[in-house]
């Protein structure tokens, strides 16, 4: 475009950007996508599809020289010798730790939407309504009568696989077949049913996968999602809304574009564009739109308003309510527990399914009433331990060997996810005193649990627990790992919507109070976390915002 200047601009390419960038070129915008970081092509790019961990000199896992680079991405799973150019470097991209917060974070196009564990669930009226109920916080803007046809939208386009249940706590979404539980899920749902007179479920995970042909992607069972799947099996930017943006013409993707403010007219009270670092250069360039979608990830995004200071705003674009940055939350996880399933040795499973069940919330819910605020629900499955396992009374030799080449016991386990409450002084705000390799100061985070996710964690260790004793479970093992914010890689607030421009960032249609053809339909927007993965609900609201913006665009009110 001449000068730099288009229709739309979309800050980010992750599952919102690439959503947002789908709907705004479908509807005949110019659109340019900008990503901080590198270009990832569907299949071409993805090396790793193909290989096994044996193909590799340390199998796939981590090094020590890996350990000492990467003091953040060590403290859970996404540090391997697999994909890790995948995750963004702690080196270059540092951060300060008020409290503890494991950040990881994936700066390439297509961003976690090819790394998520594609579990998605819609909300009910259950969840929106919480907040008032409870006296937390602000009140949702929206309910699910505003919500549920988005659902619908984007789940027809994404695909996503589970069975009708009929459950006002987690409504049915527009299914395609779901996935099969293998016998021993089948035996422990039926008895924790049983058990507990239908108050607590066990179904198959609800999960964004193309069990059957869609838009030329099907998953093919193979379990390597996260290197990227040649197939374009579960739903990623790469596999789906990118190609869909790409087809109409009207997208330009400039990935190794930082944006480092939204820039802001005081007089038309408008964004006028935003100014952009290229990553490589070092130069400094402008573009310029006459709508802007921020869909940086949660704390990202905050980043990016916060460093979009006016004389107007000294604290950044957004911060007039004094909520931006402010609100963080995530889902505190790393609590559960397993159990030996007897009576099925003569039976093994077929193909890998890149799945998992799901326990729906039942805590504070229909009756129930606990000495906390919210609940959880856990994910989790049932398998046969494999050659990995370790066998006590052989260390060595061929007897060792010929063991591991029989299947092992059938194990059930199950790990919870709690809700974190938006508290005010969970936030992030810039520290201008440390700076990343581009010379960008910072974000210093100062997040915890507090008194009610904890005592929330007693009843989702206990519940496990319970619940698999009963299911007649041996051996059952309960234990509590690590619960930092962060780990559940679900960031969400920072600049929340509301009814009231005072208390909130964004309105109903997740617009800047203070900039209207500002949108933010990342997790940033979220009012509260609920239990369950959010992804699906960032779809939802990202389509549903698009196709306002450009309704409104249309009505030249924006």
């Amino acid at each position: 475009m001449a000068e730099n200047i288009y229709d739309a601009i979309v800050i980010g390419s992750g599952i919102s950007g690439g959503w947002a960038a789908k709907e705004l070129c479908e509807k005949g915008l110019k659109t340019i996508m900008l990503e901080r970081g590198k270009n990832i092509e569907h299949i071409k790019d993805y090396t790793e599809a193909n290989k096994e961990a044996w193909d590799h000199p340390h199998r796939g896992e981590r090094t020590q020289q890996m350990v000492k680079d990467y003091p953040v991405l060590k403290r859970d799973y996404p540090l391997n010798e697999r994909n890790l150019d995948w995750w963004a470097s702690d080196k270059d991209s540092p951060y300060t730790e008020v409290k503890r917060f494991d950040w990881f974070r994936g700066y390439h196009v297509g961003g976690r939407s090819l790394m998520w564990g594609r579990q998605s669930y819609r909300w009910s009226d259950l969840y929106f309504e919480e907040n008032a109920k409870d006296g937390i916080a602000v009140d949702w803007p929206v309910r699910y009568k505003d919500i549920e046809p988005w659902y619908t939208y984007v789940e027809k386009f994404a695909g996503v696989s589970g069975s009708a249940e009929g459950l006002p706590e987690l409504p049915d979404s527009h299914f395609l077949p779901a996935m099969e539980m293998n016998c021993v899920e089948k035996e422990v749902a039926a008895r924790v049913k049983e058990h507990y007179k239908n108050t607590r479920k066990i179904i198959i995970g609800r999960c964004a996968h193309a069990t059957v042909p869609l838009n030329d992607r099907q998953c093919q069972f193979r379990d390597k999602c996260w290197f990227g799947c040649p197939y374009g099996g579960y739903f990623s930017t790469q596999s789906a809304t990118l190609p869909a943006a790409m087809k109409t013409g009207n997208l330009t993707l400039r990935p190794w574009s930082i944006v480092t403010k939204i820039l802001y007219d005081k007089d038309s009270k408008k964004a006028t564009g935003v100014e952009v670092l290229d990553a490589e250069t070092m130069k400094t360039y402008e573009y310029k739109a006459k709508i802007i979608f921020l869909n940086a990830s949660t704390l990202n995004s905050a980043w990016i308003l916060m460093n979009s200071a006016t004389d107007i705003w000294p604290d950044g674009l957004g911060s007039s309510s004094g909520e931006l940055g402010h609100n963080l939350m995530d889902h505190h996880l790393g609590v559960g527990a397993q159990g030996i399933v007897e009576g099925f040795e003569d039976k093994y499973v077929f193909g890998r399914r890149a799945n998992g069940v799901y326990i729906p919330r039942y805590r504070n819910f229909f009756g129930d009433k606990r000495d906390y605020l919210r609940g959880f629900g856990y994910q989790g499955g049932g398998s046969r331990e494999g050659w990995s396992r370790e066998i006590p009374e052989l260390a060595i030799g061929g007897g060792f060997k010929d063991a591991l080449t029989e299947p092992g016991q059938w194990v059930f386990g199950m790990g919870g996810f709690g809700e974190i409450l938006p508290y005010h002084e969970n936030k992030v705000t810039l520290d201008k005193t440390k700076k990343d390799k581009w010379g960008l100061n910072v974000l210093a985070f100062d997040c915890e649990l507090k008194d009610n996710e904890k005592k929330m964690r007693k009843d989702m260790l206990n519940d496990a627990k319970e619940m698999l004793e009963a299911a007649g479970l041996k051996n059952v093992q309960a234990g509590e790992g690590d619960g930092t914010p962060g780990r559940g890689i679900h960031e969400m607030g920072t600049a929340r919507m509301g009814h009231d421009p005072k208390t909130s960032v964004l309105n109903k249609w997740n617009q800047v109070w203070d900039a209207p053809n500002v949108f933010v339909t990342d997790g940033s927007f979220m009012t509260s976390a609920a239990c369950q993965n959010p992804s699906l609900t960032y779809m939802a609201f990202t389509a549903r915002a698009a196709d306002y913006a450009v309704s409104e665009l249309k009505k030249q009110n924006l």
